[in-house]
């Protein structure tokens, strides 16, 4: 009864019937029948109500919503747009620098955000009109937004894969940390993409034109360097700091340093805006009454607060050292752009530290990370005046729209597995997988198949919750890392929001690409439309560097292992000795039996 019942249930699905009430359905059908012929025992469905229960008293997709509504609140307050103005412009004069920014911008939305359609819509109302506006080829503009847009998918933190380690049964934690690297990789091959594309047609991807560059000096001067020095100044603090931190594992190193280093810039940028070289023995006093004071912490407070004294520090004596050359020489150190930058991207990254910092070093569950990015996100939308009753309702409508989706599908799911599992289908499912030639591999390699073909029907949403707990168990079987796995599954997966002609970030992009001839507003000139069929070529390159990713994950699994080096590391022997120890002092307290 088992492959009738996936047959059918593919059926129904390729109907267009919904995939929660066809999920649902199914199950109680062929649980009837079951009960028919003897395959399937009535009183499994007392279990029903149970599973439906212990869905929804789920913590860990209670991260859901909370997330989902930090990423529409987030896309309402307009940091997406600062985001896409300023990087343009500071990536804008070379070859294909429009399209760099919204790879950076992508990647930094999909930190925050977590969410794909929050991502697209951002990009492609602001992004794409720029870029046809100075030429770019339709195909490259439209797949670099769609693609830019699913690293919400595989970036922390990510809604893909809070799901993910739910089906799993592994801890969103160990899922966010060794998503980190791989997700960083997949945008870099996204850029030389890009990059070999501005080098082979130049056409294809042009820089942007000397007039189009703002954020100049008053002598005519971008300053550019100027942010590099300060981007370098505040690498080297941050990691002389965590240097004596002793944290060295992967993703919650990565995300210190760069907590670290955005403190220095900013306090750097921001002394040198309000003070100058104009008010130089202010600045001096206040800086010196900043490091006395991280002096103090260093010597007397937590290692986080320790961490925070050194970057303001860092950052208060880096401001003077510039105001004091500034007053020598008469040139600023810190451009225009420089501190644009800086100002721009301090928001997003600060964001990122307070939702992923705080899981990966052990102060937030990812439930509790996903509310302070919640309120992180509305205090942002409230310093840029943009915070009203009527954006919270409407984002708060569509987080409840997603939620109920997700917990719909989910509980359709579990009526589905029920019967599934009652007629044993997860047995023949697992010994077909665990049987495939190639062991290991070539378990990776059909399942990677197998989920790529059924991309092309089903999102991501229904892949997890009725492919994945089926394969799950095979691949724990033939002794692979759960984790691992999951991570070569959500890059797979991404592809789904990729794929002509049933990719939602297609549709996303689609819904905000212009349909008609328009006028642009700058150049008063008319501009032609973007073609259905002009998306969906775009995005065929970027599904294959998604493939090469699932490949270079399957080939290198040391990219996504690293988060075993943050687990707590038990002493066997120290725990033995701890214990021989407990026994000879009870042993010493007790008093001697007496038999009479």
């Amino acid at each position: 009864m088992a492959p009738i019942m996936f047959g059918v249930l593919v059926v129904m699905l390729l109907l267009g019937y919904p995939v929660a009430f066809a999920l649902a359905a199914n199950g109680l059908l062929f649980g009837l029948i079951g009960i028919e012929l003897g395959l399937f025992r009535p009183d499994l469905f007392q279990a029903l109500p149970e599973r439906v229960y212990g869905t929804m008293n789920n913590d860990v997709l209670l991260a859901v919503p909370f997330f989902t509504f930090m990423g529409l609140v987030l896309e309402r307050s307009g940091m997406a747009e600062d985001l896409l103005d300023t990087i343009g412009q500071l990536f804008g004069s070379i070859r294909g620098g429009l399209a760099y920014a919204v790879i950076f911008v992508g990647a930094l939305l999909a930190a925050t955000t977590g969410v794909v359609a929050a991502s697209v819509i951002s990009m492609g109302l602001i992004s794409l009109p720029i870029m046809l506006r100075y030429g770019y080829d339709r195909r490259l503009a439209s797949g670099i937004i769609a693609a830019s847009g699913t690293l919400a998918q595989i970036i922390p933190p990510s809604l893909v894969l809070i799901v993910m380690a739910d089906q799993l049964g592994r801890s969103v934690g160990d899922m966010y940390e060794a998503a980190f690297i791989p997700g960083l990789l997949l945008a870099g091959l996204y850029a030389l993409y890009v990059f070999v594309v501005s080098m082979i047609w130049p056409k294809a991807a042009p820089g942007l034109p000397p007039e189009a560059i703002a954020y100049r000096e008053p002598n005519g001067a971008r300053g550019v360097w100027q942010l590099g020095v300060l981007a370098l100044f505040s690498g080297a603090v941050a990691y002389w700091v965590m240097g004596r931190t002793g944290v060295k594992s992967g993703a919650d190193h990565v995300v210190l340093l760069l907590s670290v280093a955005v403190t220095v810039a900013f306090l750097a940028a921001t002394f040198n805006r309000t003070f100058g070289a104009q008010r130089l023995a202010l600045q001096a006093a206040v800086t010196a009454v900043l490091t006395a004071g991280a002096a103090w912490l260093t010597l007397n407070g937590s290692t986080t607060l320790a961490l925070l004294g050194d970057s303001i520090a860092a950052g208060a004596l880096y401001a003077l050292a510039v105001a004091l050359v500034e007053r020598a020489s008469g040139r600023r150190l810190i451009s225009r752009m420089a501190e644009q930058a800086t100002f721009v991207m301090v928001p997003p990254l600060a964001l990122i530290f307070l939702v992923l910092g705080t899981i990966f070093i052990g102060l937030a569950t990812p439930t509790e990370g996903g509310a302070m990015g919640a309120v992180g996100a509305l205090a942002l939308a409230a310093m840029k005046k943009r915070l009203s009753f009527d954006m919270v309702r409407q984002a708060t409508y569509s987080t409840a729209k997603l939620a109920a989706f997700v917990l719909f599908i989910l509980i359709g799911a579990r009526v589905f597995s029920l019967t599934f599992y009652g007629v044993n289908g997860h047995v023949w499912v697992e010994e077909l997988m665990v049987s495939l030639p190639g062991g290991q591999m070539g378990f990776l390699i059909a399942v990677s198949v197998m989920v790529f073909l059924l991309a092309f029907f089903l999102d991501f949403f229904e892949l997890a919750f009725i492919v994945i707990p089926l394969l799950a168990p095979a691949a724990d079987r033939l002794g692979i890392d759960l984790v691992w796995f999951g991570i070569i599954l959500a890059v797979n997966m991404q592809t789904s929001f990729m794929h002509p002609p049933f990719g939602f970030s297609l549709f996303f992009l689609r819904s905000v690409a212009p349909k008609l001839p328009y006028i642009d507003r700058v150049t008063k000139k008319e501009t032609a439309p973007v073609l259905t069929s002009q998306i969906y070529w775009g995005a065929v390159p970027f599904v294959v560097i998604q493939l090469v990713m699932v490949a270079l994950v399957i080939a290198f699994p040391q990219m996504v292992m690293h988060y075993k080096s943050a687990a707590v590391k038990l002493d066997d022997k120290q725990i033995e000795e701890q214990f021989q120890g407990l026994g000879s002092s009870m042993d010493n307290e007790l008093p001697p039996l007496e038999f009479k």
